[in-house]
């Protein structure tokens, strides 16, 4: 399965700017199970699993929209899910690499310390800090980004003129 994170649009079926009840049954459509809360009011967010690799998507929503869509990496490490972001492979191509590469395609990179990297241009954060157990390099740092959030949100800091 490949998932293509789509910056200002959404992953793979999912659309930003889709209802609840439609971005569940969206990501249903990729494999993923979640459903929506009963309880009258729209949600904050959905949960939706993939069982075979144990992939997330937490779907965001404001006011009844989807705003945000946060992938999980797979927890499976031969997992057969590919999350594909201008036709890198964001959890399998060490982050150091992804990020100069996608650098190299024009995209503004913006380091964080923290292990929070963004791509404001395109709406889009990466992170490889996860509790998780991921592969991890001699000194115990994530090789791979864990984490993908696409948004609608601009999150660029207002500039100072």
């Amino acid at each position: 399965m490949i998932l293509h994170l789509q910056p200002g649009v959404g992953v793979a079926t999912v659309r930003l700017g889709m209802s609840a009840d439609e971005a569940v049954e969206a990501a249903r459509e990729v494999g993923f199970t979640g459903s929506v809360p009963e309880c009258g009011e729209a949600p904050g967010q959905v949960l939706c699993e993939h069982g075979e690799s144990r992939a997330e998507f937490t779907l965001g929503f404001t006011k009844g929209v989807l705003t945000d869509i946060h992938v999980h990496r797979f927890r499976i490490e031969g997992a057969d899910v590919t999350v594909v972001l201008d036709g890198l492979d964001v959890f399998r191509t060490p982050s150091d690499e992804l990020l100069e590469r996608l650098e190299d395609r024009g995209h503004t990179v913006e380091l964080n310390d923290d292990g929070v990297d963004t791509l404001p241009d395109l709406k889009v954060i990466l992170s490889n800090e996860s509790s998780f157990d991921h592969p991890m390099d001699e000194e115990g740092d994530p090789i791979y980004f864990d984490y993908a959030l696409v948004t609608s949100v601009d999150f660029r800091a207002p500039r100072a003129d």
